[in-house]
């Protein structure tokens, strides 16, 4: 009788077996995240069409929106990690929010440049106190939080769980940031792409902002899986696998 080897995610929840694998997957995304950056330009700023009120200003949605998208959506997953770092002390999920952290920061700064820039022109003002933008400046506010709070904790598993539960407390905020245009009279438009209704944009601008989304995405997944790559090095330094999975690195 043939024995089927099952796949399991669980055989890759330990850094030993995810070090290797992170390694291979790396510059596939890396590529991937280069060639749906260019694509997803293009579309934007050659394809789609002129927007008849605000003109060519428009065209910084197709940065301002993914990294709107990816700051919030980042956010969530590093609280997923907390909260199986927290409740199964499993130390690569704890990696794992450490090493997006620095992602995450970075798309929700360039979601609050990216929207003053489109402000000036659309508002007459490059910040306004509403509460999308306010709640988006906690966002970052909170990236930072946790990146200086991990580094000031020398033990790396206190460390782990302080920012855990900053994350689970943190999370409040997502859902504050999506939905405050409903919530709130603000400058922001309601939502051009939901999972209810039909989108209220051209199909060029909503494909261009998709691929643009998705390039994000394969760019956080290629750094984060590169960072962590590096976390795993300065914590499990001097562990034997580690020296044995360096040995056989080409």
């Amino acid at each position: 009788m043939v024995s089927v080897n099952r796949f399991s995610w669980f055989k890759y929840a330990s850094p030993a077996s995810f070090y290797p694998i992170a390694g291979k997957l790396l510059p596939w995304f890396a590529t991937s995240a280069a060639v749906l950056t260019v694509i997803g330009l293009y579309i934007g700023l050659f394809v789609a069409p002129t927007d008849a009120q605000q003109g060519e200003a428009y065209r910084i949605i197709f940065i301002h929106v993914p990294a709107a998208w990816m700051s919030m959506f980042i956010y969530v997953v590093m609280a997923g990690y907390a909260a199986l770092s927290l409740g199964f002390n499993a130390r690569l999920s704890a990696m794992m929010a450490s090493a997006l952290a620095p992602t995450g920061a970075l798309f929700t700064f360039i979601a609050l440049w990216t929207g003053s820039l489109w402000g000036k022109p659309t508002w007459g003002t490059w910040w306004v106190w509403d509460a999308r933008l306010t709640s988006e400046l906690i966002l970052l506010f909170l990236y930072i939080g946790f990146m200086a709070l991990q580094a000031a904790i020398d033990d790396p598993r206190r460390a782990d769980r302080a920012g855990g539960l900053l994350l689970l407390v943190g999370v409040v905020n997502i859902p504050i940031i999506y939905f405050s245009v409903q919530w709130w009279n603000t400058l922001h438009q309601g939502a051009s792409v939901s999972l209810t209704a039909a989108p209220t944009m051209a199909r060029t601008m909503l494909w261009g902002m998709l691929v643009m989304a998705i390039a994000f995405w394969m760019y956080s997944i290629a750094i984060a899986l590169g960072r962590v790559r590096c976390i795993i090095l300065e914590r499990e330094a001097g562990r034997e696998w580690l020296s044995e999975a360096e040995a056989a690195t080409p």
